[in-house]
């Protein structure tokens, strides 16, 4: 019950953890079931129905439900940490932004046990995800499950904007704020702008499968293109909203182990906000193709091709933080120094993609697959393990075993670079994406049983992280404030885990890394703003459990409401969820919550008697 009503942020962040590392089990079978099928040619390991259902929610699965939610875990963990806040601005929306994700997410993946699995692609390109093509209910529960799934995500990126913006501690100006801190402050800024396209995106789909609209219809008057712009303006910022609490990671741990301050801090800064900026501009470079013609193929051309060096400026600066420092090699900071070259690759082939008349033979092919999967997952993915490692101990009292640590890195990471790195040749050998078979004889066999076994090898890697996670678990929690020793920001002066309260008395930011700061003056703890006293904390809530309840009910409702199914019956159970989102919102209304205080002496009791 603690873990179904808290909104203490430290909670929900292992909730979106362990959410979003289910999804990622599924979504990583899903991939390993799409290898299995593509090992030889002229295989049968799937239909081809089922090869598409599986192409579909993979990147979906990924996308929305495993790289999103592990980035909002870590976001929700360590930025009130970081700043030496006491919580989020919003408690009770933080919880409802996971509880509506997760039930989205949970709606979404019922498809398979309905037997109608969204099969028109990730991307839903119309007319193939309108009623022409697809009569089931697949592309119905991608398009309502992400609608639910996204509520959480953008009242989660409006959390984290109020909370950077209006809760940081004393002295810590914009400038002196940690680099995840800002990675996050500018991710929530993109999630505000680029979701409410999908949304509407979602919204038009909707109407033209249940109401038969003709926004995509091109028979009534309606136009397929439209939907690859309004997909595509979420969708490329959709990646940096990925990427870039990424790098935020990254940064934070190339310093901590480098026991240097991060290069060129303020060009940091700077390229991470243009990043988010140009991220908006370089949409239709996924459209080269669709016939934009050429002015509108060489502005977005270049607007892409702009965005290396911004990225640019990050890798040199990581690299020169390294250049001099004394490095430790832990497993969280070879999962940082091997995101580097591998993010670097990606990045070249994306510039290759941006050319214009190069894309038009890169198009479709496997050349595409292997770009995205190392930005991606080289880029992604690797950021999320150096992370889980980095701030395993801050969330949860316990080391993870560097031993199996190194283990898990050099299998995932082996495996990760023979799965893609043979998928660029054979895209240039003309393999076309999303394909079910290939014939024998084409060159595609070696490299696809390549491709194959290095998939195997992740999913090899993911098992011994697990194993690692378990194994720990077991352990007593003795992992000191400042595990690494060399802490460089606010959340290495607290407990492991962090108490409830996270900072019994509000620190005094006097400089950027603010505790490797005070350690260098010779100082064994930061200075507080205040004398201990009660702490007003808000109070558990069932709410937004029940609120995201009564959503997916809705959903499932009315995805069901036509004659031909339930009619009124799904019509009446639509209604009904609804009815039981606004009855919890009117009690969230009608009734203040005014929290409670954690007194005096079970502070001192926790600090060990010490103000």
């Amino acid at each position: 019950m603690d873990w179904l009503t808290t909104v203490d942020h430290k909670k929900i962040g292992i909730l979106y953890m362990l959410a979003g590392g289910f999804f990622f089990l599924i979504g990583g079978l899903e991939a390993i079931l799409i290898r299995l099928q593509l090992m030889y040619p002229q295989s049968e390991v799937v239909s081809a129905q089922v090869y598409n259902e599986l192409i579909t929610m993979h990147g979906t699965t990924m996308i929305f439900l495993a790289a999103m939610p592990l980035l909002f875990g870590f976001m929700n963990a360590i930025i009130p940490l970081q700043i030496g806040a006491r919580d989020v601005a919003f408690p009770f929306v933080n919880a409802l932004g996971f509880w509506t994700f997760f039930f989205g997410g949970l709606l979404l993946n019922i498809s398979f046990i309905a037997g109608t699995v969204p099969d028109a692609g990730w991307t839903m390109y119309a007319p193939l995800s309108g009623t022409t093509y697809t009569e089931h209910h697949g592309t119905d529960y991608y398009v309502i499950g992400l609608q639910i799934s996204g509520i959480g995500t953008l009242v989660g990126g409006i959390n984290f904007l109020v909370t950077i913006i209006n809760m940081r501690a004393p002295g810590m100006t914009f400038m002196r704020m940690p680099m995840f801190t800002w990675a996050t402050f500018i991710t929530s800024a993109l999630i505000l702008f680029a979701f409410p396209a999908l949304t509407v995106g979602l919204a038009a789909l909707m109407f033209d499968r249940i109401f038969n609209g003709n926004f995509f219809d091109p028979t009534a008057g309606g136009n397929v293109v439209l939907w690859e712009h309004i997909f595509w303006i979420f969708g490329h910022p959709e990646v940096y909203i990925l990427i870039l609490p990424a790098f935020g990671i990254i940064s934070e741990i190339v310093t901590t182990f480098s026991r240097k301050r991060l290069f060129g801090y303020s060009s940091m800064v700077f390229a991470t906000i243009l990043i988010g900026f140009l991220g908006f501009m370089v949409w239709a470079h996924h459209m080269f193709t669709t016939g934009m013609g050429p002015i509108a193929n060489a502005l977005f051309s270049i607007a892409t091709m702009l965005i290396a060096v911004p990225t640019g400026i990050k890798i040199f600066n990581w690299l020169f933080t390294m250049w001099g420092g004394s490095i430790k090699f832990t497993v969280a900071n070879m999962y940082a120094i091997g995101f580097i070259p591998t993010f670097v690759m990606g990045g070249v082939t994306g510039v290759m993609l941006s050319v214009a008349p190069a894309d038009y033979q890169y198009h479709d092919t496997y050349f595409v697959v292997a770009h995205f999967h190392y930005v991606i997952v080289g880029g992604l993915v690797l950021g999320i393990f150096a992370g889980l490692h980095y701030w395993w101990p801050k969330m949860f009292g316990r080391m993870l075993s560097e031993k199996l640590g190194m283990w898990t890195f050099w299998t995932f990471y082996i495996g990760f670079h023979l799965t893609f790195f043979v998928q660029h040749f054979l895209g240039l050998l003309g393999m076309p994406r999303r394909i079910w078979q290939y014939l024998d004889g084409m060159g595609f066999n070696n490299l696809n049983l390549i491709s194959t076994i290095g998939a195997l090898l992740m999913g090899v890697g993911t098992i011994l992280f697990l194993a690692n996670v378990f194994i720990t678990m077991r352990k007593p929690k003795t992992a000191s404030n400042d595990p690494w020793e060399d802490g460089r920001t606010l959340e290495w002066t607290i407990p492991s885990p962090a108490p409830e309260y996270n900072f019994a008395q509000t620190p005094l930011v006097r400089a950027y890394d603010a505790w490797w700061h005070e350690k260098m003056e010779g100082n064994t703890k930061m200075t507080p703003v205040e004398p201990i006293g009660p702490i007003h904390m808000p109070s558990p809530s069932i709410l937004p459990f029940f609120m995201s309840v009564g959503l997916f009910i809705a959903g499932f409702g009315f995805m069901y409401s036509k004659p031909q199914d339930w009619g009124t019956t799904g019509l009446i159970v639509g209604i009904a969820g609804l009815l039981i989102t606004f009855t919890c919102m009117g009690l969230r209304s009608w009734f203040d919550d005014h929290g409670f205080h954690i007194e005096e002496e079970e502070i001192l009791k926790d600090q060990g008697g010490k103000a």
